[in-house]
């Protein structure tokens, strides 16, 4: 019997093969990063390079699902806009019917129960997404959550899908610090990107989320980032360089 063709049948081993094809068309995917901080929540995606007669607005990996409430996803970017309407609807119905914004894990588990309803019935096949969904909380606490095809859920304080992903979270596991400053986040995102990201600024995008609002730094701010990475390599390097002398003296 082919396992692979049935989802709601499980192979001898447990498993379900549409899943983890799923799954791996996540790790196809453009990269994104997600970094909560002390008092901010940082949300940083791989671009694809836009073609000359392309409007660019159009793609866009960062979306706004209320307010205060953002997603980045990995994977097919069909399933995502089909799973971003799904939850911006369900905001206003939250909105609507309990008079008070959404918080960041109802809309989490919402997607995710989704995603799972998705991969229990014939005649339809799994969300080929990943997603990060960040925001804060209406008592200002940021939050971080990453959801998978299977339909899980974590809370996480810093992470990262799609792409040599795993390459990055070990790089976040390195370097993130507890009650991170939004600017050491800013860089902290950027440098994570730019180990899978090659063309430097133009391919990134970035979202800042703060408790009064967010913006989207551009693509000069970005630069001057990448710039004060670069020189603090340098210096870096420079006094390596320095310190063999004396050692060898």
């Amino acid at each position: 019997m082919s396992y692979d063709r049935a989802l709601t049948i499980f192979s001898p081993d447990g498993h379900l093969f549409q899943v983890e094809y799923a799954q791996e068309a996540v790790r196809k995917g453009t990269c994104a990063v997600g970094i909560c901080g002390k008092d901010s929540v940082i949300l940083g995606a791989e671009k694809k390079v836009a073609m000359k007669l392309q409007d660019s607005r159009t793609m866009r990996k960062i979306h706004r699902l209320d307010e205060h409430i953002f997603i980045a996803s990995a994977g097919l970017v069909a399933d995502a806009r089909v799973l971003v309407d799904m939850a911006r609807l369900e905001c206003q119905n939250h909105r609507l019917t309990i008079e008070d914004p959404p918080t960041v894990e109802f809309i989490t588990h919402f997607i995710a129960s989704t995603q799972q309803r998705y991969t229990q019935s014939g005649g339809r096949r799994p969300f080929g997404i990943s997603t990060l969904i960040v925001g804060f909380d209406p008592d200002n606490t940021p939050k971080l959550f990453q959801t998978d095809p299977s339909g899980i859920y974590y809370q996480w304080k810093a992470n990262s899908i799609g792409r040599n992903s795993q390459t990055v979270r070990e790089y976040l596991e390195k370097h993130y610090t507890q009650d991170i400053s939004e600017e050491d986040a800013i860089k902290l995102a950027v440098k994570s990107l730019l180990e899978v990201v090659q063309t430097g600024a133009k391919n990134i995008e970035l979202l800042v989320i703060t408790k009064d609002g967010n913006r989207t730094p551009n693509v000069d701010e970005i630069e001057s980032v990448i710039a004060a990475i670069e020189a603090e390599k340098a210096e870096e390097a420079e006094k390596k360089a320095n310190r063999r002398p004396q050692q060898q003296s």
